[in-house]
């Protein structure tokens, strides 16, 4: 008989919707699995941040529609929404940020520390969002508000003291 948590690894791996949607493998880790999958998003942000800014903004929006699709799908196998470790929604919110901050070390660090923060922390509306949207749409916006309140920290923060 097959465990919830072999259950889980087998969907996550089986297919490349479920590999993605569980930032290939980090959403697995046993603790914190969106931290993880936050980490791992920046293995591919340096090549995103090289980008012109109009080409990283279509790339992130291109991630967002296709993660609705990545997420749902992958929920809805799992039979869970937002599954803790469907982790590609920490992707595209981290990502998000990292297109409009310096790419620094102190900088890369507020927006990660800030994007957790206000993922986990989930302020108004994103808590109603999160609990009322489903699907993979209702997935992936929490974690873009959670990056645009990381945003609006962070480009205070760079007027206040810049």
């Amino acid at each position: 008989m097959e465990t919830e948590r072999e259950r889980t690894r087998r969907i996550a791996l089986a297919t490349p919707t479920g590999f993605l949607a569980f930032g290939f493998g980090s959403g697995l880790s046993p603790k914190a699995p969106g931290t993880a999958g936050t980490v791992a998003a920046l293995v591919f942000a340096p090549a995103l941040v090289a980008l012109p800014l109009w080409a990283g903004v279509l790339v992130v929006g291109l991630a967002f529609v296709v993660g609705c699709r990545l997420c749902g799908e992958t929920s809805h196998r799992l039979g869970v929404h937002d599954h803790g470790g469907i982790v590609w929604d920490e992707f595209v919110g981290m990502w998000l940020v990292l297109l409009f901050v310096p790419f620094q070390p102190l900088w890369w660090l507020a927006a990660f520390v800030l994007f957790r923060f206000f993922d986990i922390l989930k302020p108004w509306p994103i808590r109603w969002l999160d609990r009322r949207v489903g699907g993979g749409f209702g997935i992936m916006i929490d974690d873009l508000l959670a990056a645009v309140y990381a945003l609006v920290v962070l480009i205070g923060a760079g007027r206040l003291f810049g």
